[in-house]
């Protein structure tokens, strides 16, 4: 076999892995994904509200919009090019459903995307909680936590807490994750997605 389509075959089957995984992360199955996003039931049973809101532009389209987050947990070239395109789509958020609401920032710091998470908030991203502990932006932590202290057991995306985003954020963010686990201590599993990266850079260094 020759070196060409191994690499072809090797490159497909991460992709499938990262998908599966992703799939799974968020609590979907690959064949809800291709079915698409489904809408629950509603009917209202109280009175609708007095304001009527006005419908006079479009909304950011829901496939663009879903692109550009997904593309926000990896791909800073994308990112780029999609809010070129579309400036509105920079504080969208996807419900991957039961709530499990995302934006471009809110994926690209679960992934412990510096890069990404820099450009999205110098084009003005609406910084959280968890965003600052993947920075190590530890006063806003602690202003966050001092405003209202049960924030500590706050999920954002997906499930993922502080102390996660705190790993994520790698040397810069150690003084907030050594700062949440003196509020409270929780058990530190490794992070799959970050050994490729540690034994790359070490690999690129020898």
């Amino acid at each position: 076999m020759s070196q060409k389509t191994t690499r072809r075959l090797f490159l497909g089957a991460t992709g499938s892995a990262i998908t599966l995984s992703v799939a799974t992360a968020m609590g979907r199955s690959t064949e809800q994904d291709e079915q698409g996003p489904r809408e629950a039931a509603f009917e209202r049973n109280y009175d609708p509200p007095k304001f009527k809101p006005s419908w006079a532009k479009e909304q950011v389209n829901r496939q663009l919009l879903q692109d550009f987050v997904i593309f926000a947990h990896s791909d800073l070239a994308m990112v780029k090019q999609l809010l070129e395109r579309e400036p509105g789509l920079l504080n969208g958020a996807v419900d991957w459903g039961g709530g499990d609401f995302e934006t471009a920032l809110g994926g690209a710091s679960h992934m412990g995307k510096h890069d990404i998470v820099e450009y999205l908030l110098e084009r003005g991203a609406r910084i959280d909680i968890f965003c600052a502990a993947m920075t190590g932006q530890i006063d806003a932590v602690r202003s966050f936590l001092t405003l209202q202290p049960d924030l500590i057991d706050a999920k954002g995306p997906h499930g993922f807490s502080l102390h996660f985003h705190a790993q994520v954020g790698g040397e810069r963010s150690v003084a907030v994750l050594e700062y949440l686990q003196s509020i409270k201590q929780v058990e530190l599993k490794p992070i799959p997605f970050l050994r490729p990266k540690a034994e790359a850079e070490k690999q690129s260094d020898q």
